[in-house]
């Protein structure tokens, strides 16, 4: 990043972006000993940070942190907005780590690292192709529904995707259901039926997610895998893709995208979300 991306906000300071330094000794660096959250910027303004800062909470619970100053964050993630350029799509990066600590496992002493960087964000296509990885997620797991740093499985299963012409991957579980993409959440359409698989499935807990679950009637329900090749319509949804149709799983051509359960559902989430900037 540059000085004319705006500025970083770094445990509590806004700092031109070469200035903006973590320790080569952060957990987060060293073991991904941390979490994250991504929101979406329109014209300026943030879209569901208090789902996001109450979800960063529930993460750091879940890893057994600090509880992250809500207050602070939020007008951290303000501060560095108004020293962003003014793109009409962006998003913001809020990073928090057990900071500090030793190179083992061991966590340091000296508390967390908290960081906040906007950047501009490109639309996505308006349809995605996505692939079935061979991996599946672990619905049993100690990271099981956080959102952490440790994102390693998710590059190596979205390079996996993108070698076989996917924009995204799907997961499984070791149930032998559907679960989740590397960065979304995802719905599916059987017997006229919007279904989404429930959070004991292994997925993340999705603030678009839970948005469409509120404002569509969707169900959530176990699917097996074999069911996303079988749907009459499916589709993404995350932060900054919103609600994204799916055109084919692995090659396989959906009858339609978007059809007319995704497309009512597009249609509320964008009129809902420019109504409520913080649902």
């Amino acid at each position: 990043m540059t000085a004319g991306q705006g500025k970083i906000w770094l445990n509590g300071e806004l700092l031109d972006p070469d200035r903006a330094r973590v320790s080569v000794y952060d957990h987060g660096m060293l073991v991904g000993d941390g979490i994250f959250e991504t929101v979406k910027v329109t014209n300026g303004e943030p879209f569901a940070l208090t789902r996001h800062l109450r979800r960063l909470a529930r993460s750091a619970a879940g890893l057994g942190l600090p509880e992250p100053d809500h207050d602070a964050l939020a007008h951290g993630t303000l501060e560095v907005l108004a020293a962003a350029p003014k793109w009409p799509l962006a998003r913001i990066r809020i990073t928090y780590t057990s900071g500090v600590g030793p190179l083992g496992s061991d966590r340091g002493s000296t508390g967390p690292t908290v960081s906040i960087i906007a950047a501009e964000q490109k639309p996505f296509p308006a349809t995605a192709d996505v692939t079935v990885v061979p991996w599946p997620r672990n619905e049993r797991g100690a990271l099981s529904g956080l959102k952490t740093t440790s994102y390693a499985e998710n590059a190596l299963a979205l390079a996996y995707a993108k070698e076989r012409g996917g924009g995204e991957a799907i997961f499984g579980n070791l149930a032998g259901n559907l679960c989740e993409g590397t960065g979304s959440n995802i719905f599916v359409v059987r017997g006229g039926r919007l279904v989404t698989p429930p959070l004991p499935a292994g997925c993340l807990a999705g603030v678009t997610r839970a948005l469409v679950l509120e404002w569509s009637g969707a169900e959530e329900e176990d699917l097996p895998l074999e069911d996303l090749y079988r749907a009459e319509e499916a589709f993404l949804t995350s932060t900054t893709r919103d609600v994204q149709p799916i055109r084919a799983v692995d090659g396989t051509v959906l009858p339609t995208a978007p059809g007319p359960v995704t497309t009512k559902v597009m249609e509320v989430f964008a009129a809902r979300s420019a109504e409520l900037m913080d649902p």
